[in-house]
């Protein structure tokens, strides 16, 4: 049984051809059979309304069929959309045919014996079509899942820490609680000095199994409560909150420090030292609650100095004053 809401456009200049052509149609049952009479008109139509099948003359003056079909196969591009195109040709030579299916015509008939090939080749294209746009359509919903699933991703692929999104989450929530109970907020910053110098050494699949040997080095190291981080290539961030503000000091995360500079990582290539350098960053109420990105900031301005300096630094952001 035919699909009889599928959409169909037929294009001919002869319009005796063209009555001939959609009257087939709609005695097979097929209902929804638009005619124009030239190209250019039926490109509007197009853009108006999709249609599954085009069945087009291949010679027509001003656009013919091969020209017509590189316009449809732009349109489809743009709107994600499959047009399944059938031209009419009185050509049997098998070099024209062969550049149109290089063109991208799907099919064709020939008007010798159009009575006989018309409705069983629209039968073909009407279920090629309908997966075609099926596949099309199931492709895009998937895509915009990925994009919805990237956006709310709070985990790095590759170390299966946390990621940057998630740093930034527990760290306004860390700076609220500092301010609303007392006590302090920490954002250390844990950078690998000597990363690019190691990336000229050693090929991609080290340098992850870097990435992993440090991440699972730092998570021995930090204390069960606090979060574990990685908010770039080679940046790590611990975000962690100190009921008593005087325990919140270097002195607490000298053991990190201490642990990913003096012992190397195993790697496949065998034992490779890594120079870390890292940064505190410390806020209280006391001193005022600096904003995420202040907070940020100073501590990646912070590690830039640390890494000048190899000492393990502490920081206070800056608070913006509220107008």
């Amino acid at each position: 049984m035919p699909n009889q809401d599928l959409p169909i456009l037929v294009v001919d200049d002869a319009k005796f051809s063209s009555m001939v052509v959609s009257r087939t149609l709609r005695a097979a049952g097929y209902s929804d059979v638009r005619v124009v009479n030239n190209a250019p008109a039926a490109l509007e139509q197009m853009e108006q309304r999709a249609v599954s099948v085009l069945i087009a003359d291949w010679l027509m003056p001003e656009m013919d069929g091969l020209e017509l079909t590189d316009r449809v196969r732009q349109q489809d591009e743009l709107t994600n959309h499959y047009t399944y195109v059938i031209l009419l040709t009185a050509r049997e030579s098998v070099d024209a045919l062969a550049e149109a299916f290089d063109r991208g015509v799907d099919d064709f008939i020939y008007k010798s014996d159009m009575s006989k090939q018309l409705i069983p080749r629209v039968f073909a294209a009407d279920r090629t079509a309908e997966r075609q746009n099926t596949l099309l359509r199931t492709n895009s919903l998937l895509v915009q899942n990925i994009r919805v699933l990237e956006s709310a991703n709070i985990i790095d692929l590759e170390t299966g820490l946390c990621n940057q999104r998630y740093a930034r989450e527990h760290l306004g929530k860390s700076l609220r609680q500092a301010e609303s109970r007392g006590g302090a907020s920490a954002y250390v910053m844990c950078g690998i000095r000597n990363w690019q110098e190691l990336q000229r050494k050693h090929p991609p699949s080290v340098m992850a199994e870097l990435a992993v040997g440090i991440a699972r080095r730092l998570n021995h190291l930090i204390r069960p409560m606090d979060v574990l981080c990685r908010v770039g290539e080679n940046q790590f961030a611990i975000v962690a909150y100190f009921p008593n503000s005087e325990q919140c000091s270097t002195t607490a995360f000298r053991r990190i420090f201490d642990g990913i500079n003096h012992k190397a990582l195993k790697t496949s290539v065998g034992y490779v030292s890594v120079e870390a350098g890292m940064v505190l960053c410390r806020s209280d109420a006391q001193h005022g609650t600096p904003s995420v990105s202040d907070a940020e900031r100073a501590a990646l301005k912070g590690l830039m100095d640390a890494y000048e300096t190899r000492r393990f630094t502490e920081v206070v952001p800056d608070v913006m004053a509220e107008a």
